[in-house]
C-alpha cells in the first residue's frame, strides 16, 4: 500500500459515515399542566410550531407543581402552567426567566345533575363550596399540587373551610381521571374549562357554578434559567415562547374550538391586548 493511502481511506470512510447519519433533531422539553394536553390544545398547536421552526417538542404532562419542580431541577427547558402565584415565585427565585402570558379561560364547579348541595347557578364559588361541605355532598379533589388543585385550595380558604371528612376525596390524579371518578361517584369537582369542554360530555356531570372572578384561569410560559442550568435548550425555549405569544400562536389558540365553543382566549399583551 502506498504511503499515506491508509489515512486518506480512513478519512474518506469517516466522512461517508458522517454524511450518511441524519442530523439530530432540534428538541425542546416542555413540562406542562395536564389541561393543555387533555383539552387537545397542544395537539392543535405544536405540529404547526415544529413545521415552522424544525424544533421537535417533547411534552411532559403533569400537575403544575411537578412541572415547576422539573424546571427547578433543570429536567426541562420550559414550563407552560397555570398557577400565577407559584410562577412568580419560580421567577423570583431565579429558577426561570421571562414569564409571558399566553392565554386564559376559567374554572367551573361541576357535579351530579341531582345537585344535592343546591348550588346550580351560584356565581359565588366560596358559597358553592360551602354548600357542598354543609350538605356532606361528595367532592373529588385533584390532590396533586396541580394548578387546579392550588386554585381549589385557595377557594376553600376564601370560604373559611378546611375540607376534610368522608365527603372529601383526594384522587392524586389528572383532570380527565378526576372527572371520570366524580361522574361515577355522583360527586362535585373543580375543572378547567378547556378540559370540561373536551371531556365533560363523556361523564354524567353537569356545569353548576361559574362566573366568580376568583375562577379566572391564566396560563403562562416560562423559560428555565440558563444561568442556573447551562445545559437547557434556552434558545429553543425562547423560540416557543416567541411563537406562542406571537401572531401565529395567538391566532391558533383563539381559533381552537370544539363545535362552537372556544376553549382558550389568547392573552399575549402585544397581540391580544392586556388580559384581565
Amino acid at each position: 500500500m502506498r504511503p499515506g493511502l491508509l489515512p486518506r481511506l480512513t478519512l474518506c470512510v469517516l466522512l461517508l459515515y458522517l454524511t450518511s447519519v441524519p442530523a439530530a433533531a432540534d428538541v425542546l422539553r416542555v413540562a406542562t399542566t395536564t389541561s393543555t394536553v387533555a383539552s387537545g390544545l397542544l395537539d392543535h398547536l405544536l405540529p404547526e410550531f415544529t413545521g415552522e421552526t424544525g424544533i421537535e417538542v417533547h411534552v411532559i404532562a403533569v400537575g403544575t407543581g411537578k412541572a415547576l419542580r422539573m424546571g427547578a431541577d433543570g429536567d426541562v427547558d420550559a414550563v407552560l402552567v397555570h398557577a400565577p402565584e407559584a410562577e412568580r415565585e419560580f421567577v423570583a427565585d431565579g429558577l426561570g426567566v421571562d414569564r409571558r402570558s399566553v392565554m386564559y379561560n376559567e374554572f367551573l364547579i361541576v357535579g351530579p345533575e341531582t345537585d344535592p348541595a343546591g348550588i346550580s347557578g351560584e356565581t359565588n364559588a366560596a358559597q358553592a363550596l360551602t354548600g357542598i361541605m354543609e350538605t356532606g355532598s361528595s367532592f373529588v379533589s385533584r390532590g396533586d399540587d396541580s394548578g387546579t388543585h392550588k386554585k381549589e385550595l385557595s377557594l376553600w380558604r376564601s370560604a373559611g373551610v378546611e375540607p376534610r371528612g368522608k365527603w372529601y376525596m383526594e384522587a392524586g390524579q389528572g383532570m380527565g381521571r378526576v372527572l371520570q371518578m366524580a361522574g361515577e361517584l355522583d360527586a362535585y369537582t373543580l375543572v378547567d374549562e378547556g378540559t370540561w369542554i373536551k371531556q365533560g360530555g363523556k361523564t354524567r356531570l353537569v356545569e353548576l357554578s361559574r362566573g366568580d372572578e376568583r375562577l379566572f384561569n391564566p396560563y403562562g410560559i416560562i423559560t428555565v434559567n440558563p444561568e442556573r442550568h447551562p445545559h437547557v435548550a434556552y434558545e429553543n425555549a425562547r423560540a416557543l415562547a416567541d411563537w406562542l405569544t406571537g401572531i401565529d400562536g395567538q391566532s391558533l389558540i383563539g381559533r381552537y374550538r370544539l363545535g362552537d365553543k372556544q376553549l382558550f382566549t389568547p392573552s399575549a399583551t402585544s397581540v391580544a391586548g392586556t388580559a384581565r
